[in-house]
């Protein structure tokens, strides 16, 4: 630990985004952050806007010889100190109709959104135990309300939503926290266009009568998330600061929700629990139909 410092966090994900945005921060507020990215040029890249104790470590959560390397750089780093927190960040979203995904894509998707996490938490959960510190995952709210053309998205994010749950009961007894962060969509700009040139090039790629059934309700919809990437979502530094407020609270909130309208989400929970599973659905999608103007 960084004797001026608050504790050391370990943050994956961290090239654009929310992972950046929450590195900087942490870093600014006196954290010593170990900020995961997957290239050189992205580590320099947070470098040069670093204020801070900020160190870039390479970690592809994909890769258990980068998991493995991280891992023992971050243990001689903090010695007997420990780890404060882990922040469970990086993700993918691998969007469209589930039967246009190729296979190939849909085992990524679940590589990375929750093997990768889970190889991650393993591998630093013995540093974690020594400060009694924190593990923070970063979820969605797509992990709690199931949405359409974001099928794998939703999936992952239930997974990791169940992972959570169950890691904060395995690790009571031990003084670790576990708590999980659901955000709505973030602004990124960075990854407008590519979300857009990725649904454009699935619908260039489906048949004929593929289009005409999913065709202009998914390019509505993802139009959509391409304009909350650029600015109409949330900003990254209200997602950040929320991660901030679960790393310093002395008695952290198990989940954290980000979101724009706090009384629509209250509502949908509320309705959630109180009619049955296929008639709360039915009414969520209509409402989006008719929102959205989907057929």
């Amino acid at each position: 630990m960084d004797r001026n410092g608050k504790g050391a966090v370990v943050i994956t994900g961290t090239s654009t985004g929310l992972g950046r945005a929450t590195a900087l921060l942490l870093a600014k507020q006196g954290y010593q952050v170990f900020a995961g990215v997957r290239t050189e040029k992205d580590a320099q890249s947070l470098k040069q806007v670093a204020s801070g104790n900020l160190t870039p470590i390479i970690m592809d959560i994909t890769k258990a010889e980068e998991i493995k390397s991280a891992t023992e750089f971050v243990s001689l780093a903090v010695g007997d100190e420990g780890l404060f927190a882990l922040i469970n960040n990086a993700v993918v979203a691998v969007d469209g109709p589930l039967e246009c995904i190729p296979i190939d894509e849909v085992r990524f998707n679940f590589e990375v959104n929750v093997v990768g996490q889970i190889a991650v938490t393993q591998a630093f959960l013995p540093l974690i135990r020594k400060a009694k510190g924190r593990i923070i995952n970063i979820s969605a709210i797509c992990g709690r309300l199931a949405l359409p053309y974001r099928s794998l998205l939703s999936a992952s994010k239930f997974a990791i939503e169940a992972i959570t749950d169950s890691l904060r009961m395995e690790l009571f007894s031990t003084g670790v926290e576990v708590i999980s962060i659901l955000p709505a969509g973030i602004v990124t700009p960075e990854q407008a266009d590519k979300v857009e040139a990725s649904y454009q090039q699935t619908l260039a790629d489906m048949s004929p009568e593929i289009k005409a059934i999913y065709g202009k309700n998914y390019k509505t919809y993802m139009q959509g998330s391409v304009e909350d990437n650029r600015s109409g979502g949330l900003p990254a530094d209200k997602v950040a600061n929320t991660i901030l407020q679960a790393l310093e609270a002395r008695k952290p909130k198990r989940q954290y929700f980000v979101v724009q309208s706090y009384w629509r989400l209250n509502m949908y929970a509320l309705f959630k629990r109180l009619v049955p599973h296929q008639y709360f659905y039915d009414n969520f999608y209509q409402d989006m139909r008719k929102g959205m103007e989907l057929d």
